[in-house]
């Protein structure tokens, strides 16, 4: 997959709306680049972007525990609820991504939040989810997490755990990949390189060898 462009609006550090686009110079034909800044310039939201335009979840709160945290008059949410990404003071907010799929077709998907009334004191509502192909603006799947991220994981061609060891590496996190077991390993870096194919052959070459040697076999006992 490619990622072509990253989009949000009041997500943590990020005020207003944002976006990166990957298709239009400067950035189309940089090569490597880096992304750099001061403590809270909003490095880190942009990787949140990504992954809650992709998977609804980021790393960062992967790791997040202990009791719920206040929201706006007596509303409580888990530290680990991709919605408190949603800046402070704001209404209403969302991710969005564009990337081309391992199907070769681009798509847009997008993760939105907001409050009640679109009010910067109303409750949280429900994330809402969607996937259109960017051609035809065409919706795939449903508005539900469990509609939409099945079918991005499939164009993506990575889970969010193989994404966020090989592709987006969270700060401190690359002993993950280095200790995780072996069939683990093996599994994400064929998924990475495609080789499966190859896996696909030998399972091939040793189904006609064993034919092969059946005939071979048969052939023998009739000169025997």
């Amino acid at each position: 997959m490619k990622i072509l462009a990253i989009r949000g609006k009041n997500l943590a550090s990020l005020a207003g709306e944002f976006e990166v686009d990957f298709t239009r110079d400067p950035l189309l034909n940089a090569g490597l680049f880096a992304i750099s800044g001061a403590t809270g310039s909003g490095k880190s939201t942009l990787l949140d972007a990504l992954c809650l335009a992709l998977y609804g979840d980021t790393p960062r709160l992967m790791q997040a525990t202990g009791e719920k945290i206040p929201d706006v008059h007596s509303e409580q949410v888990t530290p680990s609820d991709p919605r408190t990404l949603l800046r402070r003071g704001c209404g209403e907010g969302y991710a969005e991504v564009d990337f081309v799929g391992i199907d070769g077709i681009a798509y847009r998907t997008r993760w939105s939040v907001h409050r009640s009334q679109r009010r910067d004191d109303g409750k949280l509502q429900n994330v809402i989810y969607q996937l259109t192909r960017i051609a035809d603006l065409q919706p795939v799947g449903g508005t539900k997490k469990s509609e939409v991220h099945p079918a991005i994981a499939r164009l993506v061609g990575l889970s969010f755990a193989q994404f966020t060891r090989a592709v987006l590496l969270a700060q401190n996190d690359f002993a993950t990949f280095l200790k995780a077991d072996d069939n683990a390993r093996a599994e994400l870096l064929q998924t990475l390189t495609g080789s499966e194919r190859f896996e696909r052959l030998s399972i091939r070459v040793y189904e006609r060898f064993v034919m092969e040697k059946q005939t071979l076999d048969a052939l023998n006992q009739q000169l025997a």
